[in-house]
């Protein structure tokens, strides 16, 4: 994170020199251009010059003001920055504005880094995005297929790497030296499952039937991304078409062959899936932020396993087009990272309406300018959070974990209220995924509209006649490719039974919420390498929105996996997004819970 005290010298430099050149105060700050803010609201609350964060330009400002009080004409403009409120432009109020730079010319590590972390050495010439691009690639080539130790597993974190993610970064260096940051995640290398359609690299669904498939364009959220400045470094493996949480896949392997994703805390365990390539690689340090999907569980159990950071997103906020899908009616996709704020910057990227996905257009009026603005220190303050006993479950690890968690909510001025289960809510986690009767259907529309023409298997049962697939999978795919047009409507249809049931269970968990005045319903992820019963359905069957953020690991003393982390779901209201980072933050804040895989350090020189 970047030094305050580099930030206030640098601030205190700044002064000397325009005070020498007589820089003129304006009468009126700048207008603000119509993008997102850049990060709200500490680093753009005192912005004088009207885009949207302090630069040395804010600084040129306040320097020029220095000694200016409350009684000159043109104070408006420069107040904000009258931080000590004692109605004149001090040193003292330049060197707090020097605070809210994001500038760090201290030396940079790449282990762990936050978008901030890159930002501020990239704004301060320490590193450059080619520089962390390389870096990245570097540690994927030093660290992904190789194991650490003998009969150990490779991680098998990344199916492809990008070869102009280079070019990329150039361009966004370019960028950055001519326009300045122009976002949070200019410059920043992501992960992008392999499920998400990308222009220069194919799309293979973790399966190696589909090893040709280069699409024509980006997934809607890779765009995304893209307009942001982001590097799109790498697919991430996954379980083969999100089946499921082993990430196992055949991608490039001989037909027959297969690898499966390890944790970089224990390779001998899973990552956990469908998002395990995803979930390995950022938390082993080889990308700065990586993007899953979920549809029952596969953004969440891999953050629970990898000690990460995971949205899943109302189903509505992002758009699934370009994404091959599992079950749409509980599909969403959202980033996995290691901290609640890269985890925000990158959710902000990817939110909006998107005609090619009609659900989406839910979301009208309620996204804010930036995600951002709701991360707050202190926001677990005042919150009244709820839980249902029966979801914390008996593993030892779990148990000590959530009472832990709930001692620090309560320590950080949240109610934590037990509230029993209401009626129908059993059915609600009983309700099962959509995966079995919804797949052959949304498969085929994504290969209308989205699958390479050059790839032949076009069907359930071309890509059984490749024999390049995972073939324990077999039966998975026949059952699937036996479901009815029939049957798929009975059950996804406007009047299917699973339809009904899905918005059946959001009226009910949202009556939960507000019956008991709940910001929140929390519950453990799972445990240490393992569900924890049917909680993760709790989200995909309302299709209300949960954020998982680590608690803890477990202990010799646990007698379960010692090591392993466990994280802690919050879930809210539909778009109520920033509630949930908010308290997520706060949580994150006070805990810090997280620990970098010690199997993976930073590669010597």
């Amino acid at each position: 994170m970047t030094s305050p005290s580099r930030r206030a010298l640098a601030g205190l430099a700044i002064v000397g020199t325009v005070a020498a050149s007589f820089i003129a105060i304006p009468a009126v700050a700048a207008e603000p251009d119509a993008t997102a803010p850049i990060l709200t609201p500490y680093y753009t609350e005192l912005d004088l010059t009207g885009d949207e964060q302090v630069t040395t330009d804010d600084l040129s400002v306040a320097a020029a003001a220095l000694g200016t009080t409350s009684t000159v004409a043109g104070w408006a403009a420069i107040a904000a920055i009258d931080t000590d409120a004692d109605s004149v432009i001090t040193v003292a109020d330049i060197a707090a504005l020097s605070q809210r730079m994001i500038y760090d010319d201290g030396p940079f590590e790449l282990i762990e880094a936050s978008v901030i972390d890159m930002q501020a050495a990239m704004n301060a010439g320490v590193t450059t995005s080619v520089e962390i691009t390389q870096s990245y690639m570097d540690r994927i080539a030093a660290y992904d297929r190789t194991a650490v130790a003998e009969g150990e597993r490779p991680l098998n974190s990344i199916i492809t790497v990008s070869d102009v993610a280079l070019t990329a970064a150039a361009a966004a260096d370019a960028e950055r030296a001519t326009n300045g940051m122009t976002s949070m995640l200019l410059g920043v290398p992501i992960a992008v499952k392999d499920n998400y359609d990308t222009i220069d690299m194919v799309t293979t669904g973790g399966c190696g039937c589909w090893n040709e498939n280069q699409t024509d364009s980006d997934a809607a959220m890779v765009e995304g991304l893209r307009a942001e400045g982001a590097v799109i470094l790498a697919k991430a493996s996954l379980d083969e078409f999100a089946y499921g949480f082993a990430s196992e896949f055949s991608s490039f392997q001989q037909p027959g062959s297969t690898l499966l994703v390890a944790s970089p805390y224990n390779t001998s365990k899973t990552a956990g899936g469908s998002s395990g390539g995803t979930g390995a690689a950022i938390s082993a340090n080889l990308a700065g932020i990586g993007f899953g999907t979920d549809t029952g569980g596969s953004i969440r159990v891999p953050s629970s396993y990898n000690q990460l950071v995971g949205i899943r997103p109302t189903v509505g906020l992002t758009s699934r087009d370009g994404i091959i899908p599992l079950a749409l009616s509980q599909d969403t996709g959202g980033p996995m990272a290691r901290s609640v704020l890269d985890a925000t910057v990158a959710l902000d990227a990817v939110v909006g309406v998107d005609e090619a996905d009609p659900v989406t257009s839910a979301q009208e009026g309620l996204v804010p300018a930036s995600y951002t603005e709701y991360l707050d220190s202190n926001a677990l303050e005042g919150a009244r959070i709820g839980y249902v006993a029966s979801m914390v479950g008996g593993n030892r690890t779990t148990a000590r974990l959530f009472a832990e968690a709930k001692a620090t909510l309560e320590a950080q001025g949240a109610t934590v209220v037990e509230v029993a289960a209401p009626t129908g809510f059993s059915a609600v986690l009983g309700e099962g995924s959509g995966s079995t009767n919804e797949f052959k259907h949304d498969l085929a529309s994504y290969i209308e509209t989205h699958l390479a023409e050059n790839v032949t298997a076009r069907s359930i049962t071309g890509i059984l006649e490749t024999g390049n697939y995972v073939i324990s999978r077999k039966s998975t795919y026949q059952s699937r490719e036996a479901v009815t047009e029939e049957t798929y409507q009975n059950w996804a249809g406007a009047e299917g039974t699973h339809t009904v049931q899905l918005a059946k269970g959001k009226e009910l968990v949202t009556a939960l919420l507000n019956d008991n005045d709940l910001d929140s319903l929390i519950y453990p992820s799972g445990t240490p390498y393992g569900t924890q019963s049917t909680n993760l359905r709790l989200s995909p069957n309302t299709g209300m929105p949960s954020v998982t953020v680590p608690m803890g690991q477990a202990i010799e003393a646990d007698a379960t996996t010692t090591g392993a982390g466990v994280n802690l779901e919050f879930l809210g209201r539909d778009f109520d997004e920033g509630t949930l980072l908010g308290l997520t933050y706060s949580f994150e804040q006070a805990t810090h819970a997280r620990t970098t895989p010690v199997l993976y350090p930073a590669l010597t020189q």
